[in-house]
């Protein structure tokens, strides 16, 4: 019975994340570019007791939850029409400069112009590309190929500020999800660099905003399902829990 209440314990833990991580796609679904964050299940395997049935590489004792997040599943673009919003169609991230020059992930939302002209995003990670709007400018463009153009008052046509290149994610365990709808790189060779358009890569929209991936129907479907799974879980530990009670009255 001891093993009833144990993977009892341990399906409750396994759902109780999950409901948290739907909770949290939730909450974001009016996030621009937020990516959802699903939850899956791998068995857990314990060792066979002695005279039971099981094979010799054990028995299955509950199930161990890790979380994958969508980043292939693209949001809807839709039009601003603010210059300063900027989104990727397709597959790819914008390179930001984090704390101690560590290199971010981004696949947009609305910019920023420093103090110094320094183009960055609403939290202040500057573009690892490092484009400086001068003083005095009085429009921005950026093209689809990632080429940022500006127009300074007193002067005729478009100046060519820089480039801005994607970023494709090859292996996902080399990123992590941070707050505020960036990714730390933790190994720089999980990444291929190549211009919008290229390599598979998507385009840049400027003047737009990538919706949040998360469908709300079926997040409210796995919610309820995830739910009662806890619930059935939760009654096997109360029958275990109520079988002790009456071994242990038995014993007296």
């Amino acid at each position: 019975m001891s093993g009833a209440l144990e993977i009892a314990m341990i399906g409750m833990r396994a759902e109780q994340r999950a409901l948290e991580t739907l909770a949290g796609n939730i909450s974001n679904i009016n996030t621009p570019a937020f990516k959802r964050v699903d939850i899956r299940f791998s068995e857990l395997v314990g060792a066979s007791q002695a005279g039971s049935p099981t094979s010799s590489s054990g028995s299955v004792i509950g199930v161990s939850p890790w979380s994958v997040t969508a980043l292939d599943t693209q949001g809807q673009v839709e039009a601003t029409g603010s210059p300063l919003d900027l989104a990727v169609d397709g597959n790819g991230f914008i390179e930001l400069l984090g704390p101690g020059g560590k290199t971010l992930l981004w696949r947009g939302g609305t910019l920023r112009v420093m103090e110094d002209g320094t183009l960055a995003t609403a939290a202040g990670f500057a573009l690892k590309a490092g484009i400086a709007v001068p003083e005095g400018a009085t429009a921005m463009r950026i093209g689809r190929d990632g080429k940022v153009y500006v127009t300074e008052a007193g002067r005729d046509g478009e100046a060519l500020l820089g480039e801005l290149g994607l970023a494709r994610v090859i292996d996902p365990a080399a990123i992590e999800r941070l707050d505020g709808g960036v990714f730390a790189v933790t190994d720089e060779q999980g990444l291929r660099i190549a211009l919008p358009g290229e390599d598979g890569l998507g385009i840049l929209v400027q003047g737009s905003l990538e919706r949040s991936n998360v469908d709300l129907n079926a997040e409210m479907v796995a919610l309820l399902i995830t739910q009662r799974a806890y619930a059935a879980n939760a009654q096997v530990a109360r029958a275990a829990d109520e079988f002790y009670g009456v071994a242990n009255g038995l014993r007296r």
